[in-house]
C-alpha cells in the first residue's frame, strides 16, 4: 500500500468518496453544513468542481520553491491514566527529541477515564494541562533549556495569542489557537512566559481536547521566524454514544505554512471485534469527513484557508482507529510468537477495508514491521491480555494493530514508522516520521525579526506582576510585552462546541 503512487490513489478515493454519498445527495436540498456542499472551500467559485480540491498540485511556477520540513506524528492510548513524573522517561523514549522534527503532532486517547460523568459532565482540564507540560518540558530540556518551575499569578489562557512578527518584505502573521476548557482559564505566569517568549526550543502551536481525545502540536521557534504559519484553527467531531457523546471522535487542527495547508486529525473510533464492528468505524470516519469543519473569520488573514479535512494539501489521520485482526485468536498469536507480520496484515481489517473501498480509499501507511500494540494484560506488564489458559478477571482480546497512522496528499515521504515499548497502558505508542515539501514564495524564503518587534496582547501588563525588571533595574523578557489589543491584527478562536 506504502508504494500507490498519489496520482492513482488520490483517483481511486475520489469516486470512492462520491460513490459512498451520492445516493445521500440524490434526494437532499443543498445543506450549509453538508461537507460535500463545502468541499470546494470556496464562497462564489459555482461550478467549482470536486477533483480540485483533493490534491493540491505542487507544480512550482518560477516564483516559488520547496522547502523540507520534518514532522514526528504520535499518537497513545493511555487508559485513563494520569501523566506522572516517572512518564518523562517513557515520554522521552517516544518522541527521541535527540532526533528533532520540526514539528510534533501528538494525539491521545482515553486522557481521563471513559465513564458518565467524564463523558457528559463539563469539560475537565487538568489532565490535558498536565499533559501538555510534560511534552513540553520533555521536548525543550533536551535541548538546554531549563523548564521553570510552575509559580503563582495565574493568567487567563483566554489572553494568549501568538502576535504578528513584522519582516523586511511583510508581516508573517500566525495564530496560536488553545482551547478554552484546555487550561481551564488558568495559566502559570512563568510557564506562559517562557512557552510564549522564552528560550525554549518548540512552542505549543495549537491545542484541543474533548472528552478523553486529545491533540497537541508543537513547532520549532525559528521556524515562526522562517516562515508565515497563518489560520491556526481547530475542530471537534463527538459521534460516540447516540452518535454525538464525545467518548469516540476527533479533534482536528488545520493550519498553513506559506504555500501549503496542513490538517491534523486525531480520532478514537468505535470498539469492539464482533463482526460488523468495522462498519461502525467506518461510518465513524465519514462523520468525521462530515462535519469537520474550519470556519473562515472576519479576523482571518487575507490568506483563504481550507475548510475541511480534504481541502487541505497534506493530511494526516491518526489515533486508535480500534480495526482488528480477523482471525482466530490463537493462531494470531502463533503469528505474533514468529513475528510473521505480513501473514498477519493479511487479516487486517482497515487493510481490507481499504482495498474493499469501504474506507480511507486511497490514503497510505507506512509497512507494518512491529507487533500488535492492544491489548496488553495491564501497566507494567509485556503479555497480552487473554489467551489460554486464560487468567482471572482478565479481558480475552485478540491481539490488534489498533493504533495507526495514515496520511493523504502529496510532498509526504514516510521515513520510519514504529511502536514504542512504555508499558504505561494497555496500548503501545505509535510514531511515524515524514519528511514533507512545503511552497515558499522565493520572495520571502529570508526572513529576519525586526530589533524594534513589539509583541502585541500576550498578557496584560497587570496580569503579569508588579516587576519586569531584573535585580540590574534591566528589561527582561516580559518588558516585551504591549498592552495593545487594538493594534493586533491576530487572533485565536476558542472551539467548545462539542
Amino acid at each position: 500500500m506504502d508504494d500507490m503512487s498519489p496520482k492513482s490513489s488520490s483517483g481511486r478515493f475520489r469516486k470512492w468518496f462520491k460513490r459512498k454519498h451520492k445516493n445521500k445527495q440524490k434526494h437532499k436540498q443543498p445543506d450549509p453544513y453538508n461537507y460535500l456542499d463545502g468541499l470546494s472551500d470556496g464562497e462564489d467559485e459555482g461550478d467549482y468542481i470536486m477533483e480540485d480540491v483533493y490534491i493540491s498540485s505542487f507544480e512550482m511556477d518560477p516564483c516559488t520553491s520547496t522547502n523540507e520540513l520534518r514532522i514526528f506524528v504520535g499518537t497513545w492510548n493511555v487508559a485513563g491514566r494520569s501523566p506522572v513524573g516517572s512518564l518523562a522517561v517513557d515520554l522521552e523514549e517516544w518522541l527521541k527529541p535527540q532526533d528533532a522534527a520540526d514539528i510534533y503532532v501528538l494525539g491521545f486517547q482515553e486522557i481521563v477515564p471513559l465513564k458518565t460523568r467524564t463523558v457528559i459532565g463539563a469539560e475537565d482540564p487538568t489532565e490535558a494541562t498536565n499533559w501538555n507540560l510534560l511534552i513540553g518540558k520533555t521536548l525543550n530540556e533536551n535541548f538546554g533549556c531549563p523548564w521553570l518551575t510552575p509559580m503563582l499569578n495565574p493568567v487567563s489562557s483566554d489572553n494568549y495569542q501568538y502576535v504578528k512578527v513584522p519582516d523586511c518584505e511583510r508581516r508573517a502573521s500566525f495564530s496560536g489557537v488553545i482551547d478554552s476548557t484546555l487550561m481551564g482559564g488558568r495559566w502559570i505566569t512563568q510557564y506562559h512566559q517562557q512557552l510564549v517568549l522564552g528560550g525554549s526550543k518548540y512552542k505549543l502551536m495549537a491545542s484541543k481536547k474533548m472528552v478523553g481525545v486529545f491533540i497537541s502540536v508543537w513547532m520549532k521557534k525559528e521556524l515562526l521566524k522562517k516562515y508565515c504559519v497563518s489560520n491556526v484553527k481547530v475542530s471537534s467531531v463527538a459521534c460516540g454514544i447516540m452518535g454525538y457523546l464525545g467518548n469516540k471522535g476527533s479533534v482536528s487542527v488545520s493550519m498553513s505554512i506559506e504555500g501549503t495547508s496542513f490538517c491534523f486529525i486525531a480520532a478514537h473510533l468505535a470498539s469492539g471485534e464482533k463482526n460488523g464492528d468495522e462498519g461502525r468505524r467506518n461510518r465513524q470516519v465519514s462523520e468525521i469527513f462530515k462535519r469537520t469543519s474550519f470556519p473562515r473569520s472576519a479576523k482571518d488573514d487575507d490568506n483563504r484557508h481550507p475548510l475541511t479535512i480534504l481541502g487541505h494539501d497534506q493530511i494526516f489521520w491518526f489515533g486508535d482507529l480500534n480495526y482488528r485482526l480477523d482471525l482466530e485468536d490463537n493462531l494470531a498469536r502463533d503469528l505474533i510468537k514468529k513475528q510473521d507480520w505480513k501473514a498477519l496484515q493479511g487479516f487486517d481489517q482497515l487493510r481490507k477495508e481499504q482495498e474493499d473501498g469501504g474506507v480511507f480509499e486511497g490514503w497510505r501507511e507506512g509497512n507494518i514491521k512491529f507487533a500488535p500494540t492492544y491489548k496488553y494484560s495491564s501497566s507494567n506488564c509485556n503479555r497480552y491480555s487473554g489467551g489460554l489458559p486464560n487468567r482471572s478477571g482478565e479481558k480475552q482480546r485478540t491481539p490488534a494493530w489498533c493504533d495507526r497512522i495514515l496520511w493523504y496528499g502529496k510532498g509526504v515521504k514516510l521515513l520510519s514508522y514504529f511502536r514504542s515499548e512504555s508499558k504505561f497502558s494497555d496500548h503501545r505508542p505509535v510514531s511515524a516520521q515524514f519528511s514533507t515539501q512545503i511552497e515558499v514564495m522565493k520572495s520571502t524564503n529570508s526572513r529576519f525579526l525586526d530589533k524594534e518587534t513589539n509583541f502585541h496582547n500576550i498578557m496584560p501588563p497587570e496580569q503579569i506582576g508588579p516587576s519586569i525588571n531584573n535585580e540590574e533595574g534591566k528589561p527582561t523578557l516580559l518588558s516585551l510585552i504591549v498592552k495593545d489589543t487594538e493594534s493586533s491584527s491576530t487572533h485565536m478562536q476558542v472551539d467548545t462546541n462539542y
